[in-house]
């Protein structure tokens, strides 16, 4: 009886120690594998930025050279752009344009004017050609080569509310942003541009270009 006890206790143990082992490798397993899901997570979201950021600066080139026609290919094929002179996008008087209606409209930017929002301030209407709205309220600077960039994250702050996230749910954008150009200023001259995007079919569309800077 002494011996089958003994024998028992034995048995008991090896069992006790291979469960033991068996649940460490288990939790072993478990916690490789989170850090493995972290690290894919990690490495999509700097693919994704990478790719924004690429974008962005091929758009921003295209923007640069007033090459409008190309620059309608990145467009959003199904909803198509909105322009918001400020910070706050105001759907209902925010001009949008489908791919198409942009490039009719960019064919005649020299005699159309349109109402694109209103000025801070003053509050008279933004009364410009596409031309010319394209150099005031979208590529006024050298945004091609901006002091800082980020990925879904703000840079600029102003008086205006942002409502960027708001409106663009689910999308992403990136800021390419100065901080200002002239001493005297103080910083208060700092301008910024947002290119907020939507994914399609694995693909980055433009649907919102969004101008900031220093408001009343």
């Amino acid at each position: 009886m002494i011996a089958c006890k003994d024998k028992s206790e034995k048995e008991s143990s090896v069992e006790a120690t291979t469960g033991d082992s068996i649940q460490t490798v288990d939790r072993k397993t478990d916690s490789l594998l989170k850090i493995k899901n972290i690290q894919d997570s990690i490495h999509l979201v700097k693919r994704k930025d990478s790719i924004l950021l690429k974008t962005t600066q091929n758009i921003l080139t295209l923007l640069k050279a007033k090459n409008y026609a190309a620059f309608a290919n990145y467009i959003d094929p199904i909803d198509g752009i909105r322009f918001s002179p400020y910070a706050y996008v105001d759907t209902l008087n925010h001009l949008k344009f489908s791919r198409t209606a942009f490039i009719t409209q960019a064919g005649k930017a020299e005699n159309e004017m349109k109402v694109w929002g209103n000025f801070d301030g003053s509050g008279d209407p933004i009364k410009m050609t596409l031309n010319n709205y394209m150099k005031r309220f979208v590529y006024d600077v050298d945004f091609a080569k901006p002091e800082e960039r980020s990925v879904n994250d703000f840079l600029g702050h102003g008086n205006s509310l942002n409502n960027l996230k708001e409106v663009y749910k689910d999308c992403n954008f990136t800021e390419n942003y100065f901080s200002g150009f002239d001493k005297k200023y103080e910083g208060m001259d700092w301008k910024t541009l947002r290119l907020v995007f939507k994914e399609r079919n694995k693909r980055f569309y433009l649907i919102g270009i969004v101008h900031d800077e220093w408001t009343i």
